[in-house]
Formats: C-alpha cells, structure tokens, sequence
C-alpha cells in the first residue's frame, strides 16, 4: 500500500477532469471508459446539449470535449455560452466533428478559433489533443 502512495502522490498528476457533450450516447459513454481507464481522466458525459452549459458550470472541467452538431443547440452555441462566463471562458475546448476529415483535423484545423477532432474519434489521437490543450499548472 505505501508503494501505490507513492505512485499516485508523486508519479501520477491529479486526475483531469474532462466534460464530454454529444447526443451519441454510446459514443460518449465508450470515450469515458477508455479516457477513465488510463488513470489520468475524470470524465462526464452531457448528452443533451441544452443541459451542457449548466453541466460545465457544476463539473468545473479542465477542458470540454463538444460536438458540432447536435439537436436543439450546436456547438458553438454551447461554446459561445461558455466564453461568455468570466469563470469558464480559459476552460479550453475541443470541438468533435465528422464534418472534416482526419487530415483536415491533423494538419490543426480550428473551428471559430478550437482545435479540432475527426470523427469517429481515434483513442491515441485524443489523448495527444487533450494534452496538447489542457492547461499546465493547475491552479485551485
């Protein structure tokens, strides 16, 4: 036991908290598991993009994974919402799309100013996206 305290005080950064929002559930729900199985991620699924603001505003995540077009309200509606809050407008997003293609996404792509991810979505190549956008030095 003492061993694993160690670890997880010195080797392990705290746990990223990420907030996923699209309508596809089964999508999401598989994202979670695999993020949540490395160790380093915290994750929330938001599958009704009329409730994703106020989910961010309770999560508090690190950063938003937000897909483009979902039914009722559209990602950059969602993302708009949350610029608009002092307290969460730095709180980096990346926008999920299967409206550009995995070369478009690679080449760095950016959709109203965000970093973008082809769908369907490559497990390594999302793990390099959020930590090339989470921010470094977590403040509290």
């Amino acid at each position: 036991m003492p061993a694993h305290e160690t670890f997880a005080g010195s080797a392990v950064k705290e746990e990223r908290r990420i907030l996923i929002v699209d309508d596809e559930r089964d999508s999401t729900h598989l994202v979670k598991i695999l993020l949540e199985k490395i160790g380093r991620y915290c994750v929330l699924e938001e599958n009704d993009a009329a409730k994703a603001y106020q989910s961010a505003r309770d999560f508090r995540p690190d950063l938003i994974l937000l897909d483009i077009m979902m039914p009722q309200r559209d990602g950059g509606d969602v993302a708009a919402e949350i610029e608009a809050d002092p307290g969460m407008q730095r709180t980096p997003i990346i926008f999920l799309t299967a409206l550009v293609t995995k070369s478009e996404a690679r080449a760095g792509l950016r959709i109203q100013g965000y970093p973008v991810l082809a769908k369907p979505i490559n497990i390594p190549e999302l793990i390099n996206k959020l930590e090339e956008n989470l921010p470094t030095g977590m403040t509290v």
